[in-house]
């Protein structure tokens, strides 16, 4: 039942097979099996490696250039609220380091920026409204 549902909570295979939900709990940890949480990862599209390896290349080939470019991160904050990883997860005996792909990134009504240059934190930021390659 867990290899033909690996994402299924131990409650759900409870009420499947009307036993306990510790028994299940039990059951699962006698086989070697334990909940692991999928890693929310940005969707890449066909193209991004590409882009991405000759990126890579023109930055190595010049070192001083780190200098100059500015590193950053964004934080999304939107009416939906924060999402609860915790109530998905995949059942294994080894860790399938699982991800879950998703299009977060589209929904964006507040974004929070920091950045870094020349080893110097930019202090966060807000932008609002949604993050586009046009702007």
């Amino acid at each position: 039942m867990v290899q033909n549902s690996p994402r299924a909570t131990k409650r759900r295979f409870s009420r499947r097979l009307r036993v306990p939900h510790t028994r299940v709990w039990k059951t699962l940890h006698a086989e070697g099996m334990y909940p692991y949480h999928a890693q929310r990862v940005q969707h890449l599209g066909p193209g991004d490696f590409a882009d991405r390896l000759e990126l890579c290349k023109w930055c190595n080939g010049s070192r001083e250039l780190y200098r100059y470019i500015l590193f950053t991160d964004e934080s999304q904050f939107n009416h939906d609220g924060v999402n609860n990883t915790n109530n998905s997860q995949m059942w294994a005996d080894d860790n399938p380091h699982a991800t879950e792909e998703s299009n977060f990134q589209q929904r964006f009504i507040v974004n929070i920026l920091c950045a870094v240059l020349d080893e110097q934190l930019i202090v966060p930021f807000i932008l609002e409204g949604r993050l586009t390659g046009k702007a």
